[in-house]
Protein backbone atom coordinates (compact mmCIF):
# COMPACT_ATOMS: atom_id res chain seq x y z
CA UNK A 1 0.00 0.00 0.00
CA UNK A 2 1.14 3.59 -0.98
CA UNK A 3 -0.42 5.97 0.84
CA UNK A 4 -0.62 6.58 4.64
CA UNK A 5 -3.01 8.62 6.63
CA UNK A 6 -0.68 11.55 8.17
CA UNK A 7 -2.83 14.38 9.29
CA UNK A 8 -6.54 16.10 10.25
CA UNK A 9 -6.61 19.25 8.26
CA UNK A 10 -8.56 21.87 10.09
CA UNK A 11 -9.52 25.67 8.31
CA UNK A 12 -9.75 28.23 10.67
CA UNK A 13 -10.21 32.51 10.28
CA UNK A 14 -6.41 32.21 12.89
CA UNK A 15 -4.65 29.10 12.26
CA UNK A 16 -2.20 30.51 14.56
CA UNK A 17 -4.69 30.81 17.49
CA UNK A 18 -6.50 27.49 16.71
CA UNK A 19 -3.19 25.56 16.23
CA UNK A 20 -2.21 26.91 19.79
CA UNK A 21 -5.05 25.93 21.43
CA UNK A 22 -5.31 22.73 19.72
CA UNK A 23 -1.53 22.43 20.75
CA UNK A 24 -2.38 22.88 24.71
CA UNK A 25 -5.41 21.00 24.10
CA UNK A 26 -3.00 17.60 23.32
CA UNK A 27 0.35 18.35 25.04
CA UNK A 28 1.64 19.12 21.61
CA UNK A 29 3.94 21.48 20.01
CA UNK A 30 3.27 24.09 16.92
CA UNK A 31 5.48 24.63 13.69
CA UNK A 32 4.39 26.22 11.25
CA UNK A 33 5.51 25.57 7.25
CA UNK A 34 4.39 29.11 5.92
CA UNK A 35 2.25 31.79 6.55
CA UNK A 36 -1.20 30.82 6.87
CA UNK A 37 -0.20 27.21 8.23
CA UNK A 38 0.13 26.27 11.69
CA UNK A 39 1.26 22.68 12.57
CA UNK A 40 0.71 20.58 15.46
CA UNK A 41 2.54 17.93 16.61
CA UNK A 42 4.12 15.83 19.45
CA UNK A 43 7.01 17.75 21.12
CA UNK A 44 10.07 15.91 18.98
CA UNK A 45 7.84 14.36 16.19
CA UNK A 46 9.84 13.21 13.07
CA UNK A 47 6.81 13.57 10.53
CA UNK A 48 5.51 10.88 9.19
CA UNK A 49 5.06 8.53 11.81
CA UNK A 50 2.27 6.24 12.40
CA UNK A 51 2.46 6.53 16.29
CA UNK A 52 0.31 9.74 15.70
CA UNK A 53 -1.93 11.62 13.14
CA UNK A 54 -1.20 15.09 13.35
CA UNK A 55 -2.98 18.23 13.30
CA UNK A 56 -2.85 20.96 10.58
CA UNK A 57 -4.57 24.61 10.54
CA UNK A 58 -5.34 26.10 8.12
CA UNK A 59 -6.10 30.16 7.54
CA UNK A 60 -8.95 30.77 4.89
CA UNK A 61 -10.75 33.76 3.96
CA UNK A 62 -14.00 32.46 5.13
CA UNK A 63 -14.79 28.83 6.88
CA UNK A 64 -18.08 27.97 6.70
CA UNK A 65 -20.37 27.36 9.57
CA UNK A 66 -22.05 23.92 8.62
CA UNK A 67 -22.57 20.72 10.11
CA UNK A 68 -19.29 18.92 10.24
CA UNK A 69 -18.92 15.60 9.00
CA UNK A 70 -15.94 15.17 10.94
CA UNK A 71 -14.23 15.74 14.51
CA UNK A 72 -11.80 14.59 17.00
CA UNK A 73 -12.66 12.06 19.84
CA UNK A 74 -10.25 12.40 22.69
CA UNK A 75 -9.20 9.89 25.29
CA UNK A 76 -8.83 9.82 29.16
CA UNK A 77 -7.50 7.27 31.10
CA UNK A 78 -9.85 7.73 34.33
CA UNK A 79 -13.14 9.60 35.52
CA UNK A 80 -10.78 11.75 37.29
CA UNK A 81 -8.26 12.58 33.70
CA UNK A 82 -11.86 13.25 32.17
CA UNK A 83 -13.21 16.09 34.62
CA UNK A 84 -9.77 17.41 34.42
CA UNK A 85 -9.03 17.69 30.86
CA UNK A 86 -12.48 18.74 30.16
CA UNK A 87 -11.88 22.00 32.92
CA UNK A 88 -8.58 22.44 31.02
CA UNK A 89 -9.88 22.60 27.95
CA UNK A 90 -12.44 25.15 29.44
CA UNK A 91 -9.92 27.37 30.28
CA UNK A 92 -8.56 27.50 26.90
CA UNK A 93 -11.15 28.66 25.64
CA UNK A 94 -13.44 26.07 24.78
CA UNK A 95 -17.55 25.53 25.37
CA UNK A 96 -20.15 22.63 26.25
CA UNK A 97 -22.10 21.53 23.16
CA UNK A 98 -25.44 20.18 22.58
CA UNK A 99 -25.20 17.98 19.27
CA UNK A 100 -28.40 16.35 20.86
CA UNK A 101 -26.57 14.02 22.69
CA UNK A 102 -28.57 13.43 25.58
CA UNK A 103 -27.08 11.56 28.86
CA UNK A 104 -23.89 10.20 27.33
CA UNK A 105 -20.94 9.30 29.81
CA UNK A 106 -18.49 11.56 27.28
CA UNK A 107 -18.78 14.86 26.75
CA UNK A 108 -19.34 17.47 23.80
CA UNK A 109 -17.31 20.72 23.19
CA UNK A 110 -16.51 22.84 21.09
CA UNK A 111 -13.07 24.92 20.37
CA UNK A 112 -12.70 28.40 19.92
CA UNK A 113 -14.25 28.53 16.05
CA UNK A 114 -16.77 26.52 16.79
CA UNK A 115 -15.38 22.86 15.56
CA UNK A 116 -16.87 19.95 17.64
CA UNK A 117 -15.48 17.31 19.81
CA UNK A 118 -15.63 14.52 22.36
CA UNK A 119 -13.68 13.60 25.31
CA UNK A 120 -14.48 10.27 26.23
CA UNK A 121 -14.70 7.91 29.08
CA UNK A 122 -11.81 6.15 29.82
CA UNK A 123 -11.96 2.92 27.17
CA UNK A 124 -9.70 0.32 27.30
CA UNK A 125 -9.62 0.00 23.18
CA UNK A 126 -8.17 3.52 23.11
CA UNK A 127 -5.58 2.99 26.21
CA UNK A 128 -2.69 3.49 23.30
CA UNK A 129 -3.77 5.61 20.97
CA UNK A 130 -1.98 8.65 22.53
CA UNK A 131 -4.48 11.83 22.95
CA UNK A 132 -6.19 11.82 20.27
CA UNK A 133 -8.65 8.47 20.37
CA UNK A 134 -9.95 8.62 16.71
CA UNK A 135 -10.86 10.61 13.85
CA UNK A 136 -14.51 10.37 13.59
CA UNK A 137 -16.66 10.82 10.29
CA UNK A 138 -20.54 10.68 10.22
CA UNK A 139 -21.78 8.52 6.98
CA UNK A 140 -24.75 6.93 5.87
CA UNK A 141 -22.84 3.68 4.81
CA UNK A 142 -20.30 2.76 7.90
CA UNK A 143 -19.30 -0.71 6.06
CA UNK A 144 -19.30 0.89 2.33
CA UNK A 145 -16.39 3.66 3.74
CA UNK A 146 -15.07 0.88 5.79
CA UNK A 147 -13.80 -0.65 2.14
CA UNK A 148 -13.00 2.41 0.68
CA UNK A 149 -10.70 3.96 3.20
CA UNK A 150 -9.38 0.69 4.62
CA UNK A 151 -8.25 0.35 0.80
CA UNK A 152 -7.16 3.52 0.11
CA UNK A 153 -5.34 4.29 3.43
CA UNK A 154 -3.97 0.64 3.81
CA UNK A 155 -5.98 0.58 7.44
CA UNK A 156 -6.83 -2.60 8.41
CA UNK A 157 -10.72 -2.82 9.69
CA UNK A 158 -10.82 -4.16 12.90
CA UNK A 159 -15.11 -3.26 13.23
CA UNK A 160 -17.72 -3.06 10.48
CA UNK A 161 -21.46 -3.23 10.80
CA UNK A 162 -24.15 -1.27 9.56
CA UNK A 163 -24.08 1.24 12.69
CA UNK A 164 -20.05 1.87 13.05
CA UNK A 165 -16.72 0.89 11.93
CA UNK A 166 -13.45 0.91 12.92
CA UNK A 167 -10.05 0.99 11.41
CA UNK A 168 -6.44 1.63 12.31
CA UNK A 169 -2.89 2.00 10.87
CA UNK A 170 -1.45 -1.84 9.93
CA UNK A 171 1.03 -0.83 12.96
CA UNK A 172 -1.40 -0.99 15.70
CA UNK A 173 -0.39 2.36 16.48
CA UNK A 174 -1.99 6.03 16.87
CA UNK A 175 -5.76 6.50 16.96
CA UNK A 176 -8.42 5.20 14.84
CA UNK A 177 -10.41 6.05 12.13
CA UNK A 178 -14.28 5.81 13.40
CA UNK A 179 -17.25 5.71 11.02
CA UNK A 180 -20.88 6.45 12.56
CA UNK A 181 -23.91 5.49 10.86
CA UNK A 182 -25.78 8.84 10.90
CA UNK A 183 -27.74 11.24 8.33
CA UNK A 184 -25.97 14.14 7.63
CA UNK A 185 -27.63 15.78 5.27
CA UNK A 186 -27.04 17.27 1.38
CA UNK A 187 -23.41 18.12 1.01
CA UNK A 188 -23.23 21.29 -0.51
CA UNK A 189 -20.12 23.08 0.59
CA UNK A 190 -16.80 21.16 1.34
CA UNK A 191 -15.78 20.27 4.50
CA UNK A 192 -13.68 22.19 7.57
CA UNK A 193 -12.18 19.70 8.53
CA UNK A 194 -10.77 16.84 6.10
CA UNK A 195 -8.02 14.09 6.36
CA UNK A 196 -4.56 14.38 4.43
CA UNK A 197 -2.89 11.03 2.57
CA UNK A 198 0.82 11.20 2.20
CA UNK A 199 2.32 8.51 -0.48
CA UNK A 200 5.43 6.34 0.93
CA UNK A 201 8.86 7.49 -0.61
CA UNK A 202 9.28 6.78 -4.38
CA UNK A 203 5.41 6.12 -4.70
CA UNK A 204 3.97 7.95 -7.83
CA UNK A 205 1.16 10.67 -6.65
CA UNK A 206 -0.55 10.68 -10.30
CA UNK A 207 -0.63 6.43 -9.96
CA UNK A 208 -1.72 6.91 -6.11
CA UNK A 209 -4.66 9.29 -7.31
CA UNK A 210 -5.79 6.85 -10.59
CA UNK A 211 -5.98 4.20 -7.92
CA UNK A 212 -8.25 6.16 -5.62
CA UNK A 213 -10.47 6.80 -8.93
CA UNK A 214 -10.54 2.82 -9.19
CA UNK A 215 -11.89 2.36 -5.96
CA UNK A 216 -14.59 5.14 -6.23
CA UNK A 217 -12.92 8.53 -5.21
CA UNK A 218 -13.70 11.55 -7.64
CA UNK A 219 -11.96 15.20 -8.22
CA UNK A 220 -12.92 17.94 -5.95
CA UNK A 221 -12.55 21.68 -6.02
CA UNK A 222 -12.60 23.77 -3.12
CA UNK A 223 -11.00 26.66 -4.85
CA UNK A 224 -7.45 25.36 -4.47
CA UNK A 225 -6.03 26.60 -7.39
CA UNK A 226 -2.58 25.34 -8.74
CA UNK A 227 -1.10 23.20 -5.59
CA UNK A 228 1.17 20.53 -5.36
CA UNK A 229 -1.59 18.30 -3.51
CA UNK A 230 -4.71 16.68 -4.79
CA UNK A 231 -7.58 16.96 -3.54
CA UNK A 232 -10.37 14.00 -3.66
CA UNK A 233 -13.58 13.30 -2.88
CA UNK A 234 -14.26 9.46 -0.87
CA UNK A 235 -17.55 8.13 -1.94
CA UNK A 236 -20.10 10.28 0.46
CA UNK A 237 -18.28 13.27 -0.43
CA UNK A 238 -15.94 14.03 1.91
CA UNK A 239 -13.03 15.80 0.87
CA UNK A 240 -9.47 14.60 1.46
CA UNK A 241 -6.20 15.34 -0.14
CA UNK A 242 -3.14 13.61 -1.84
CA UNK A 243 -0.24 14.90 -0.85
CA UNK A 244 3.07 15.13 -2.88
CA UNK A 245 5.70 12.42 -2.19
CA UNK A 246 8.46 12.78 -0.27
CA UNK A 247 12.05 12.89 -1.65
Amino acid sequence: MALRLVQVNFKASDDAALGRFWADALGWDVSSEGPGVTNVEPVGFAWPDPSAVCVDVVTVPDPETVRYRVHLDLATTSEAHQAELVARLEGLGAKPADVGQGDVPWVVMADPEGNVFCVLEPREVYRDTGPIAAVVVDCCDPRAMARFWGEAAGWTVHEASDDHARLRAPEGAGPYLEFLRATPGPKTVWNRVHIDLLPHRGADQAVEVARLEGLGATFADVGQGDVPWVVMADPEGNEFCVLGAPR
